[in-house]
C-alpha cells in the first residue's frame, strides 16, 4: 500500500483532532448535509457501502443507523481519527468495519461496493491524489454503483465568491472552488456526474455530488 506520512490531519493540526466533531457541527450544517447525502444515494438492504476517508465515523455510523441491513465500511489513513470512530461505534452499539488505509490505494477488490461516499475528505488531497482517489472509487464500485461526495464546491454567488478568495489557499481547496471535482470524476470514468445541492457556510460553498459507474454494456 502506498504510504502517506504527510497526509493532512483533521483541521490540519493533530492537536485539533479531538475538537473536530464539535467544531464541524458549528461550522457546517453537518446533520442536514450528511442526511441529504445519504438520502440521495437510495441505499438498498443487502448492499455494501464504503465511507472513503471516514474520519471520526459520523457519516459511517449515520449510514448504518439509517440502513441497518447494509454492510458499512469506513476507511481512513489517520489512526487518531479512526480511534475516535471506533469509540463512537462502541458507544452506539453499531457494527461497522473500520480500517486504516489510503483513499489513493483502496485495500478492496474490484467491484466490492454498491455505494462509495466521500464527505469533506477530497479537499485534504493534492490534485494528483484527488484524481487517484476517484479512480480507486471507480475501481471498487460495482457496475451501476454510485459515488456520493460532499465537499467544498464552486461559489454560486458574490458572498461565497468573496469567502473563497481566502479559503481557496487553505489545504488543497483550490481545485474544488474552481469547480474541478466533477471534471476529475468524469476523467475517472464516472457518468451522469451532477451537483445535487449546495450549502452556504461561513467557510464557503459546500456542494453535494452524485456520479455513476456505467453498467458493463455502457463502458
Amino acid at each position: 500500500m502506498k504510504e502517506h506520512p504527510n497526509y493532512i490531519p483533521a483541521f490540519h493540526f493533530r492537536q485539533l483532532t479531538p475538537w473536530y466533531d464539535p467544531m464541524t457541527r458549528r461550522l457546517f450544517p453537518e446533520e442536514a448535509l450528511k442526511s441529504a447525502l445519504i438520502a440521495q444515494a437510495h441505499i438498498h438492504p443487502g448492499q455494501n457501502v464504503l465511507d472513503m476517508g471516514c474520519g471520526t465515523g459520523t457519516l459511517t455510523l449515520l449510514i448504518k443507523h439509517i440502513h441497518p441491513n447494509v454492510s458499512v465500511y469506513g476507511l481512513d489513513v489517520d489512526p487518531q481519527v479512526l480511534g475516535i470512530a471506533r469509540r463512537k461505534a462502541e458507544q452506539a452499539g453499531e457494527t461497522i468495519v473500520l480500517q486504516q488505509g489510503s483513499a489513493t490505494c483502496l485495500p478492496y477488490p474490484d467491484g466490492s461496493f454498491d455505494r462509495v461516499f466521500a464527505s469533506l475528505m477530497l479537499h485534504h488531497l493534492t490534485q494528483e491524489d484527488k484524481r487517484r482517489a476517484l479512480v480507486e472509487a471507480f475501481r471498487v464500485l460495482k457496475p451501476g454503483g454510485e459515488l456520493h461526495v460532499a465537499d467544498f464546491g464552486k461559489p454560486h454567488d458574490p458572498a461565497m465568491w468573496l469567502i473563497s478568495l481566502v479559503v481557496r489557499w487553505v489545504e488543497e481547496v483550490h481545485d474544488n472552488i474552481l469547480g474541478l471535482l466533477p471534471v476529475f470524476m468524469t476523467e475517472a470514468g464516472f457518468r451522469a456526474v451532477k451537483e445535487t445541492a449546495c450549502y452556504h457556510t461561513v467557510t464557503g460553498t459546500l456542494a453535494l455530488y452524485r456520479a455513476c459507474k456505467p453498467m458493463r454494456d455502457d463502458l
